[in-house]
């Protein structure tokens, strides 16, 4: 079966604009939490973002809030090995989760090894998490460290959805082949989400559709 992406007609036009709304409103970064003793007390809900080190996730980040800097993007891979938290409304909705980036192969040991701690113990004891993001560079597809993760998501029972990025980067029908293989291995995974969201963050791709989806999922 092809794979197909969440079209603008198959979701709540009206969730779509409360999503829009929500997203052009106050957003701001709360902290940075590099062990769990540091996270921020769980009154609200939580969405994380994942993904292998320079998949795009700080690019998607921005582009998804409208903002220029409100994630940091970098060139240097493992960079960033905290849980990075934003507010998102006023009142306060909910929150998103900057997840460190995975698969940097030039880290320490003692870094990946840190960051898997930190992971495990934060997707299994959160209980206001409501759903990961995984990111997927469209050029590549789903590497074995995706499937890692995606097994540590399984285990944990995290619920979770597979975003593609940087769709811009490769050709159409090499795009259309790379969402129906991810939308395929998502269908292994008991906790995945059977639908993947195509995105670009520098045309502007699937972005209302993945604002639509991080509300849906904040009021799941």
């Amino acid at each position: 079966m092809q794979g197909r992406s969440l079209m603008t007609d198959e979701i709540d036009p009206i969730l779509t604009e409360r999503a829009r709304r929500l997203f052009a409103g106050p957003i701001a970064f709360l902290k940075s939490a590099p062990a769990l003793q540091h996270l921020p007390v769980p009154s609200v809900p939580e969405i994380a973002f994942a993904g292998r080190s320079n998949v795009g996730k700080s690019s998607l980040l921005n582009a998804l809030t409208n903002r220029n800097g409100l994630a940091r993007t970098s060139v240097t891979p493992g960079r960033t090995q905290e849980l990075n938290y934003f507010d998102v409304g006023s009142p306060l909705v909910f929150r998103l989760v900057d997840m460190p980036g995975y698969g940097f192969a030039k880290a320490p040991k003692d870094v990946v090894r840190k960051w898997r701690f930190l992971i495990n113990d934060y997707l299994r004891g959160r209980a206001v998490l409501k759903r990961t993001l995984v990111l997927i560079d469209s050029r590549h597809g789903i590497k074995d460290v995706d499937r890692d993760v995606l097994e540590m998501l399984d285990i944990a029972a995290v619920s979770y959805r597979l975003v593609l990025t940087k769709a811009d980067k490769v050709k159409a029908t090499a795009l259309a082949d790379v969402h129906a293989a991810t939308e395929a291995e998502a269908r292994k995974h008991p906790a995945a989400h059977p639908e993947v969201i195509v995105t670009s963050s520098e045309k502007g791709m699937g972005i209302a559709e993945l604002r639509t989806a991080v509300l849906e999922a904040v009021e799941s």
